[in-house]
């Protein structure tokens, strides 16, 4: 979480966890393909320095990548207005302003502590809070200080 003033969005990045499955995944991706370099390489009688290429720009990939996603990737962002939900499949309603939200409760649906805005429309937001690399109850408290402020 980034601290703010009043006026300043709030952006919520990406739990470590999440991150982690991320780069997994690449590395998972990186390592087939690197077998496939390999391959094609040995076939085709090239020399090694391609391969040693392909390590070099995936591995700068690779720290590309978790930079991008700790650093840069706003999972939750709260302004003044509403709020804007990203990367999180199921969500629901991924932006709306704090005028259409009815209120935000806390629940736990299948064992995952999430907090959900609902709509006066009947549609909802569903955030599992997991995802956030922020304390679930301070951005609950985030959350409600957002929405008591819009209701003035």
């Amino acid at each position: 979480m980034v601290s703010a003033e009043a006026s300043d969005p709030v952006d919520y990045r990406m739990s470590p966890l999440v991150v982690a499955r991320f780069v997994g995944a690449y590395l998972i991706l990186f390592a087939v393909l690197v077998l496939v370099g390999t391959l094609v390489v040995a076939a085709a009688g090239l020399g090694p320095d391609l391969l040693v290429v392909l390590l070099a720009v995936g591995l700068l990939g690779l720290l590309g990548l978790a930079w991008w996603l700790r650093t840069q990737v706003s999972v939750v962002r709260l302004t003044e207005t509403g709020y804007r939900v990203r990367m999180v499949r199921g969500a629901g309603v991924t932006e709306a302003r704090w005028s259409e939200v009815e209120d935000a409760v806390a629940t736990q649906p299948q064992a995952v502590a999430c907090v959900v805005f609902r709509l006066k429309d009947g549609r909802s937001t569903i955030i599992p809070v997991d995802l956030l690399a922020a304390d679930k109850d301070d951005f609950a408290r985030d959350v409600r200080d957002h929405l008591s402020r819009a209701a003035r």
